[in-house]
């Protein structure tokens, strides 16, 4: 409209905020196809032909089940709550990888390791069925284009800055640091219910 501001995105604070906690939890990204690969080749006994397992494991379930989950998402209310419980189940995910280098066999080892990953798929699922609707659901419908590329951006934001971050922390700390991560992962998650209800209240507003 004649007179607003030409990047109204950056305007709209609580949209601002759902984007950042979106980054933050994209960074299961690296942590799946860069991190998961390096812990298991330097900090744990199973053999490395595992890591193409456990991701074609991740693959194919995406690809099962994503629609299966998404279409129980019927509102921006639904999708934090679905943000939500993928943190949670982000963070389980981690917690798992964090026993896989505590020692004993291989083959028990890899029981963990699909565990995790196991866990992880229900988190990818939950937020990629969340994060969609908040992104597109909040977004004023006159301005789709400019709050997608800002929400969009969280992708190579968590791709650029994520390896260098989710090494650090995770190849450098140890379990602890795969424990910090899903403490971020949870927060992140738990934030998006009071961010979705700021913006709701502001769209009431408009």
């Amino acid at each position: 409209m004649r007179g607003e501001p030409a990047l109204a995105v950056l305007r709209d604070r609580p949209y601002a905020v759902l984007a950042l906690v979106n980054a933050v939890m994209l960074l299961y990204m690296p942590m799946l196809s860069l991190v998961v690969p390096l812990w298991i080749a330097h900090r744990t006994v199973v053999p490395h032909w595992l890591i193409s397992v456990l991701l074609m494991l991740n693959t194919v379930s995406v690809a099962l089940f994503q629609v299966r989950v998404a279409w129980r998402v019927t509102g921006p209310h639904s999708a934090a709550r679905f943000v939500r419980y993928a943190g949670l189940a982000l963070l389980a995910s981690c917690a798992v990888f964090a026993l896989s280098a505590t020692g004993g066999p291989a083959w028990a080892a890899a029981l963990i390791l699909l565990g995790a990953v196991g866990l992880q798929v229900i988190g990818e699922l939950l937020l990629a069925s969340g994060a969609w609707e908040i992104g597109f659901g909040l977004a004023p419908e006159d301005k789709q284009g400019q709050y997608q590329g800002f929400y969009g951006a969280g992708v190579p934001v968590a791709r650029m800055l994520g390896p260098l971050l989710l090494t650090g922390l995770v190849l450098t700390l140890g379990p602890v640091g795969w424990l910090v991560l899903g403490a971020l992962f949870a927060t992140a998650g738990c934030a998006t219910m009071p961010a979705v209800r700021w913006a709701n209240g502001r769209i009431a507003t408009r």
